[in-house]
């Protein structure tokens, strides 16, 4: 669903509302054959950024293609807004690809958002792509108790308003559980399985560290400091 980038904060938070009327949420009807992970490198005080998306390959996790891209980030930094921010230069990134992967983890939100339309969710609907929002830390809703410590261990992560959002997930056992939710055409349960499947040796999903690499090398490389 295309709309313009150029808004005010006030204007974005409308089209959120709006926007997030048109997210779907199904199971997979088969597993993937490609898993991408998006991200993107922004110096702390600077505006030119890299954005980048790393595709795999699913089940063996092989990096089968990449697009990176960098520009100018203009759009203000304003907690729930991340995607006016950095949405632009990944819609750039994505359409680099040779053809659309299979489900993309980005690092973010999904619906864990409070107007339920995090930058998972809002390029997943914008891309028309299967989507999922894996971010080390919680931005919205309120964890029921404690995840197991164990991989796979997870609780759910509610509302306010006691509305299932997604899930905190324990990736690795000792470790820091990563915030899962779903993003678009994407059910909670493939969510939390296939962030488990990607992630077979570190807290967060290889897809996600792979883009994370590459676009902190690539800004690197141009000199973007």
């Amino acid at each position: 669903m295309r709309h313009s980038w150029d808004l005010t904060p006030k204007e974005a938070r409308v089209l959120q509302e709006n926007l997030k009327k048109h997210l779907r949420f199904s199971p997979l009807a088969r597993p993937p054959r490609t898993v991408a992970g998006a991200d993107i490198s922004l110096p702390r005080f600077g505006r030119r950024a890299v954005a980048g998306v790393v595709v795999l390959s699913y089940p063996e996790l092989e990096i089968i293609e990449e697009s990176l891209v960098d520009g100018e980030v203009t759009f203000p930094y304003v907690p729930g807004l991340l995607s006016f921010r950095e949405g632009p230069l990944l819609e750039r990134a994505f359409s680099g690809l040779r053809r659309k992967p299979d489900l993309v983890l980005f690092d973010g939100q999904g619906i864990a958002h409070p107007r339920g339309l995090g930058i998972a969710s809002h390029l997943g609907l914008r891309l028309g792509l299967r989507t999922v929002g894996c971010a080390k830390s919680r931005l919205w809703g309120v964890p029921l108790r404690e995840p197991p410590d164990k991989k796979g261990g997870w609780a759910p992560l509610q509302s306010p308003e006691g509305e299932t959002l997604g899930a905190v997930l324990r990736t690795r056992k000792g470790v820091k559980p990563v915030f899962i939710s779903s993003g678009h055409r994407v059910d909670l349960e493939g969510a939390i399985e296939y962030a488990l499947a990607v992630s077979p040796r570190y807290r967060i999903p290889e897809p996600i560290r792979a883009a994370h690499t590459r676009t902190n090398e690539e800004r690197l490389r141009l000199g973007i400091v």
